[in-house]
C-alpha cells in the first residue's frame, strides 16, 4: 500500500518538458500573460455591468461569468490543473499595490486554516440563490469589484498569498477540484534538493549582488516542494519553477484522485486526516454540488412552498437557510455519521471516535462531487457555448455605438438539453467510480485487514447520492442567464 504513494515521484511526462507549451510556461511572464487576460475579461465584464443592459441574457457580467467562467473553470481543472488561479487577476492587482505599500505582518494563527473559507464558501453559494445573483448584471458587476478589493486589502496588509490559502471561496473550490487534475508540480530528482541549501523554491531567488533583494519569489503558500505532495493550496503559479536555481521541478502527469488517499504528511498542510477544517471543505464541496443543481429544478420551489407553510413564514432568506441547512449540514452529519458507526462496527474498530472516521472517508467523495460539479456548470457551457458571440456583439454596440462586430447573431446558443444529458449522466457515473475507489483505497489504509467490510457502509452513501444526483439531473434545469438566446 505504502508503494502505491512512494513510488516515483516524477512520470514519464513533464509537460514543462513540451516544446511550445512548456516552453510559455517556462518563460518569467507566462503568469503576467494568463493574468492581463483575464484582467481584461474581468473589467469587460464589470464595466457592461454597470453600464449595459439589465437583461441578463445580454450582458456580458452574467453570460460570461455564470456560464462561460464557471463551466471553463471544471474543464481546466479535469483536464489541466489550476490554471485559472495562476492566471487570477486578483493577484495581479494586489501585486501592483504591494508596490505601493509592502504588508508587514503575518495571517494570525488562530484564524490560518480553511475555517474562514468555508463560512465564505457557503455564504457565495447561498447568496447566489437568495439574491438571484445570475439574473442581476450590475450585482455581478459589483461582486466582482468586492472580490479585487478584498484581495488587495487583505494582502496589502498580511505577507504572503493570505487572500488564496486561508479567504478565497473561489481558490477553496479550485484546491479540492485540483485533486482530480492530471497535473502536478513535483520535484524531479530528490538528490539535487538533499544538496540544495538554499530551498529557493520557498524562500525566493536572492539578487547574487544584494542578497536582501529577492530577485524571483518562492511560494507564497508556503508548500516546500520536496515535501510537497498534490495539489491542495497550490495555484499553479509556478513561482516555485522560476526561482528553483537547479531547474528541479517539473509539471508532470499523476493518476487523479490518488492524493485523496495519501497517509504521507505534506508541507504547508499536514496528514489530510488531521485537518477537520479540509475534511469538512470536502464535504461542503460534495454536498454543495448536489444542492447548488437542485436549487435549478422544479421540485425546488415545492419544497421550499411547503416549508415557507410548515415554518408559517414568507421569508425567502429563512426558507432558503432551512434548505441550506439540511443540506449541507443536516444530511452530511446523517449519512457520513451512520457510515462511520457502521464501519467501526464492522471493523471491531476501538481505536478512532466516529467523528474522525467521518472525517477521513469524507475525502473519498470528491470524485463524486466533482463529477456533479461537471455535470452541472458543464450543461450550462454546453447548451449556451455560443451564446458569448452575440453577446460580444451586443457589448461592442452598447461600448462603441455602431456594430463594430457585426449584428447580434442571437440564434447562436449552444447543445439542445436533451443532447448534454448524457454526457452529465457520464460525468456522474465516471465521478461515482472514482470516488468508490478512492474510499476502497482509504479502507485498505486504514483497516488493511478488512478493507471489504469498511467500504461497504461508504458505498451504500455514495450509491444514494448519486441516484439523488441522476435524479435531479433527469428534472429539467432552468436555463439561468440564457431565457432570450436560441
Amino acid at each position: 500500500m505504502r508503494m502505491l504513494f512512494t513510488g516515483r515521484e516524477v512520470a514519464g511526462v513533464d509537460v514543462l518538458r513540451w516544446p511550445v507549451v512548456g516552453g510559455f510556461l517556462r518563460w518569467r511572464h507566462a503568469r503576467s500573460t494568463l493574468q492581463l487576460g483575464l484582467l481584461v475579461a474581468a473589467t469587460l465584464v464589470v464595466l457592461h455591468g454597470l453600464l449595459g443592459p439589465d437583461i441578463a441574457p445580454g450582458n456580458l457580467a452574467t453570460v460570461l461569468t455564470w456560464v462561460h467562467y464557471r463551466g471553463l473553470l471544471v474543464v481546466a481543472l479535469l483536464a489541466a490543473g489550476n490554471f485559472f488561479c495562476a492566471g487570477c487577476p486578483f493577484v495581479l492587482v494586489r501585486d501592483w499595490g504591494r508596490r505601493l505599500h509592502a504588508p508587514a505582518r503575518l495571517w494570525p494563527k488562530r484564524l490560518r486554516g480553511k475555517w474562514l473559507a468555508l463560512v465564505l464558501f457557503a455564504a457565495v453559494l447561498f447568496a447566489y440563490e437568495l439574491f438571484d445573483l445570475w439574473a442581476l448584471p450590475r450585482a455581478t458587476a459589483y461582486l466582482v469589484l468586492a472580490y479585487f478589493g478584498a484581495a488587495l486589502a487583505v494582502d496589502s496588509i498580511f505577507k504572503g498569498a493570505t487572500f488564496c490559502k486561508h479567504l478565497c471561496p473561489i481558490g477553496q473550490f479550485n484546491f479540492v477540484a485540483s485533486t482530480m487534475s492530471p497535473l502536478e508540480l513535483r520535484i524531479r530528482e530528490p538528490a539535487t534538493c538533499q544538496a540544495c541549501r538554499t530551498s529557493d523554491c520557498i524562500s525566493g531567488r536572492r539578487s547574487v549582488e544584494a542578497p536582501q533583494v529577492i530577485r524571483q519569489r518562492g511560494c507564497e503558500l508556503g508548500l516546500y516542494l520536496p515535501a510537497k505532495v498534490g495539489n491542495i493550496d497550490c495555484t499553479f503559479c509556478l513561482d516555485c519553477v522560476q526561482a528553483c536555481p537547479h531547474d528541479n521541478i517539473g509539471l508532470t502527469v499523476r493518476a487523479p484522485g490518488l492524493e485523496l488517499a495519501d497517509p504521507r504528511r505534506r508541507s504547508g498542510i499536514g496528514r489530510l486526516g488531521d485537518r477537520p477544517d479540509l475534511a469538512l471543505l470536502a464535504i461542503l464541496f460534495v454536498f454543495g454540488a448536489l444542492l447548488n443543481a437542485f436549487s435549478m429544478v422544479g421540485p425546488v420551489h415545492h419544497l421550499e412552498h411547503w416549508l415557507s407553510g410548515a415554518l408559517g413564514t414568507s421569508s425567502e432568506a429563512l426558507v432558503l437557510g432551512c434548505l441550506f441547512v439540511g443540506g449541507l449540514a443536516v444530511a452530511p452529519l446523517v449519512l457520513l455519521g451512520l457510515a462511520a458507526v457502521l464501519t467501526r462496527v464492522l471493523t471491531e474498530d476501538r481505536r478512532d471516535s466516529t467523528g474522525r472516521v467521518a472525517l477521513r472517508y469524507a475525502y473519498g467523495l470528491v470524485p463524486f462531487g466533482f463529477g456533479m460539479w461537471l455535470a452541472h456548470y458543464g450543461f450550462h457551457l454546453l447548451t449556451g457555448a455560443f451564446t458569448i458571440v452575440p453577446v460580444t456583439q451586443s457589448a461592442a454596440i452598447d461600448f462603441a455605438g455602431w456594430p463594430a462586430l457585426g449584428e447580434p447573431l442571437w440564434r447562436w446558443a449552444g447543445m439542445r438539453p436533451g443532447a448534454v444529458f448524457p454526457i452529465q449522466l457520464g460525468c456522474v457515473l465516471l465521478g461515482t467510480v472514482g470516488s468508490l475507489t478512492v474510499l476502497h483505497l482509504v479502507s485498505l489504509r486504514d483497516y488493511p485487514n478488512r478493507p471489504a467490510r469498511a467500504t461497504i457502509p461508504w458505498a451504500v452513501v455514495l450509491v444514494l447520492l448519486a441516484a439523488a444526483a441522476i435524479w435531479v439531473l433527469f428534472q429539467p434545469m432552468e436555463m439561468r442567464g440564457m431565457g432570450l438566446i436560441g
